[in-house]
């Protein structure tokens, strides 16, 4: 697994209009070839901006540089640099090979989420477009659970 993340240091004034364009960009990730997760975060406030991190996850490195190599990429970013300057400076990147990941198989609390996907009994969920799946989990992922229903690390064959 590979997690992809930008830094971007955006001006305070600007955070409505990033946060927008993200929003309604159309991404084409579904459409990549290990392609897991995406998430933009919103850090911390500093004295002359905001911090801000696209964060996505990847079946693997390869997948992840195939999709900066891919024609959904350069589609998703046709209109980069149109707009006003939004940010200080370029975005910092850093990718990460993942070492280690730990999951829960308890299923989320009602409250959470938008409602796109329904939590059934027994640690799956239901999403949007119909796919049942072990709730909380990615495919590929180093662990199970055990049969009490903790964590099962099975780089270490421990309960968590």
């Amino acid at each position: 697994m590979f997690i992809a993340m930008n830094r971007f240091k955006v001006i305070k004034e600007e955070r409505r209009a990033f946060e927008d364009l993200w929003v309604k960009r159309q991404s084409y990730l579904s459409e990549v070839k290990g392609f897991q997760a995406f998430h933009l975060l919103r850090g911390p406030e500093r004295e002359d901006h905001v911090l801000y991190s696209s964060h996505s996850i990847w079946a693997s490195q390869e997948n992840f540089t195939e999709w900066t190599k891919s024609e959904q990429f350069r589609a998703a970013h046709q209109h980069a640099g149109e707009h006003k300057p939004l940010t200080l400076g370029h975005p910092e990147f850093e990718g990460f090979e993942v070492v280690q990941t730990i999951e829960t198989m308890h299923p989320p609390s009602r409250s959470a989420g938008t409602g796109a996907e329904a939590t059934a009994s027994g640690g799956t969920k239901t999403s949007a477009s119909g796919r049942t799946e072990a709730a909380g989990r990615n495919p590929g992922a180093a662990q199970g659970a055990d049969r009490h229903g903790g964590i099962l690390d099975k780089r270490t064959d421990r309960c968590q």
